[in-house]
């Protein structure tokens, strides 16, 4: 299932709950303490996707581990939290996989080129700075 398809608002709220087996009012209490954000029609009626389904699940697993409703929150911000970071690594593998291409690349044609003569520098032309010193 593609991630829009996902993300896509679907469900009342009554089809909602029975796919995640949970009380409809449970949603809202959720929906109250921000543990859910369903999106809303034209006429303001809650509209809930696949993807919310699915973090209702996660809720309601982690509520059974024990887990009072502020951890809840908690493991579900960190769990957030790690797939940001997770999608900013891939990036920022990329981004080292493309540098690295590039870099041999680079290597390859300067090895390739034929090499960039030295300019001769006479010993007498360089005169070393010694400290000055102050004169009072």
């Amino acid at each position: 299932m593609a991630s829009d398809e996902r993300e896509r608002p679907v469900f009342v709220i009554s089809v909602a709950a029975e796919l995640a087996g949970m009380h409809p009012q449970t949603l809202r209490m959720y929906e109250r303490r921000g543990l859910l954000r369903p999106q809303r029609s034209a006429k303001n009626a809650r509209r809930y996707s696949q993807a919310d389904v699915e973090r209702l699940r996660r809720i309601q697993e982690l509520g059974q581990t024990g887990l009072n409703l502020a951890g809840v929150q908690r493991v579900l911000a960190m769990e957030e939290q790690m797939a940001a970071m997770q999608c900013e690594l891939e990036r920022l593998r990329d981004n080292l996989a493309r540098a690295a291409t590039e870099m041999k690349r680079d290597l390859r044609r300067r090895e390739s080129a034929p090499p960039v003569g030295l300019v001769p520098v006479r010993p007498a032309a360089v005169v070393p700075l010694g400290r000055r010193r102050r004169r009072w």
